[in-house]
Parts: structure tokens; sequence; C-alpha cells
């Protein structure tokens, strides 16, 4: 039987963006307040996932082989240091966080059956790698608050009861919902970024956040005048909003995940869909779980 596990470990660590070929001005341009001397830290949270097939004792890997293993190999060594000088790796490539979880990878792989490093510099913002080369993933989360009601234009109010359920009411309810987009792309060899995650940052802000933020989606964003803004629906438009001008930053939208509730999120994966937002389709999404 194959199986995939996950070791969760911690460190706490610092670093500074900093490439001491560029003027200041040019440093401050591109890494913001990340370039003030002497740096700034993390605590970091790291999970290891592991696939193999169950030996005798019913484990993939001997949890307390692993865990000494991660502890020899990584956290020991970068535990309370700072990053910048601790590994080679990150003398000649900043220590990123999608940076650092490929310099994990490597360190890991030839003792342990990697699929996957995730790791969080903190709850907002992570890296996967998952060994395709410099390929890596970068995860920004966010939130805003917007009220919606779910129901179809052309149907009855207890036709959409019948659907949506207590959403359906027809003065809406409200949502404090979480975002979490992910880009995936290149690492740069010397910034150790697949994205200027500045840029990034204020691009989701600029277009999903602040026009959603506090309004009524069905009245105020005029997508959903006819298109019911489900959870699913509403990940299909940040999908299109953002995925063009993900591409102009270098990177590529990989998935939009939109938390509703504790008990219902989705998620939109994009790394097959079109540059040109116009050829998103306009769905209205049944949902199984609505409220």
């Amino acid at each position: 039987m194959n199986c995939v596990i996950h070791r969760r470990a911690e460190f706490s660590a610092s670093h500074r963006y900093w490439l001491p070929e560029l003027p200041e001005s040019v440093n401050q341009e591109q890494f913001g307040l990340f370039t003030q001397a002497p740096g700034h830290g993390h605590n970091y949270v790291l999970y290891v996932s592991l696939r193999g097939e169950l030996d005798q004792y019913g484990m993939v890997l001997n949890l307390s082989d692993l865990k000494k293993i991660i502890h020899q190999e990584i956290t020991s060594q970068l535990n309370l240091a700072y990053l910048n000088d601790v590994w080679p790796e990150f003398t000649k490539t900043l220590p990123t966080t999608e940076h650092l979880a490929q310099v994990i990878w490597q360190r890991l792989a030839n003792q342990l059956p990697l699929v996957n490093i995730q790791l969080f510099e903190h709850p907002q913002l992570w890296a996967e790698y998952k060994g395709a080369g410099m390929e890596a993933y970068l995860t920004v989360g966010s939130h805003f608050s917007a009220a919606h009601r779910l129901a179809l234009n052309n149907m009855s109010y207890e036709e959409n009861c019948a659907i949506y359920g207590k959403c359906a009411r027809p003065h809406g309810h409200g949502h404090n919902y979480h975002l979490e987009v992910t880009v995936k792309g290149q690492i740069n060899p010397r910034t150790g970024m697949i994205v200027d995650l500045v840029a990034l940052q204020k691009l989701v802000e600029e277009i999903i956040l602040e026009p959603l933020d506090h309004t009524f989606l069905n009245k105020d964003i005029p997508y959903f005048a006819d298109i019911v803004p489900t959870a699913e629906n509403i990940a299909i438009y940040i999908a299109q909003l953002l995925n063009q001008p993900i591409h102009n930053l270098g990177a590529e939208l990989h998935r939009i995940k939109l938390i509703e509730s504790p008990n219902n999120s989705c998620e939109v994966l994009c790394s097959d869909l079109p540059n040109s937002s116009s050829t998103f389709p306009k769905l209205v999404s049944e949902p199984a779980l609505v409220g």
C-alpha cells in the first residue's frame, strides 16, 4: 500500500533581501522594507511530505528516524540563524521562502522519498517545492468582507429557496472571505524569487481586495448581476481578474482558493487557463454546500 505522510517542524530565523551589486535605490525599489539592515525574522513552519510503501510495521518511514533527519539536516542548522550566512546556497541566491524550500528539498532528497516541501514564512505567505528543477509555488493569503444573495433572476423565490435554502433570502447575508492566491514560476538564480512579492501583493490588493471589500456582490459588482455569487463563481471571477496581470509579472496563476466559512471553501486550478480573461467561461454553479 502506497501512502503519503507529512512531518511538521519549526525553526526561527532572520534574513535580508539585498544584492550588493545593485545601488541602494534599486534594492529598495525591488525589495521594499525587506532591504532594511540587519534583517528581519520569522517563525517558519515546515511540512515535509514523503511517499512510499508501508513496511511490516505499518509505516512509510519510522517517525523517530524522520524527526532525527529533519532536525540534523535542517532545523538544528537554521534555528536562530541568519539565513544569508548559514548555508553556501544563500551566498549566490537570496534566502527567499521559495528558494529556501528548494534548498531544504535538495538537502533531504538523498535520504527521504520526498513529494513536497511546504514552508510557511508566516500564515499569509508560504512556498511549495516539488523537485521540478527551478519551478516553485508561492501563495499569498488575504481577506475581504462582502455580502451576497444566492438566487437566479429567472426563478421565483420559492424555486431559489429549493436550491439555495436560506442563502436565497432577499436581503442577503455576509462572509469574511479568506483568499489564497497561488502562483507558479521559475526561481530567479540571483534574487531567489519566482515573482516580485511586493508587486504581487499590491496587485491582489488593488484588483481584488479593494473593489470587493464591504460590497453587496449582487448589486455592486456588475459581473454578478446575472451570475450567482457562489464561492465557486467568486473564485472564477477572481481568477479572471488576476490571470493576465500575474502573467505580466512573469509568473503563472496556479490556483485560487476561497474560504467562505470554516465549513465551505472552493479551489479553482488555473494552470491550463489561457492568459486572456475574456475566454473564461461564465458559469453559474449549483453548489453542493451553501450557507
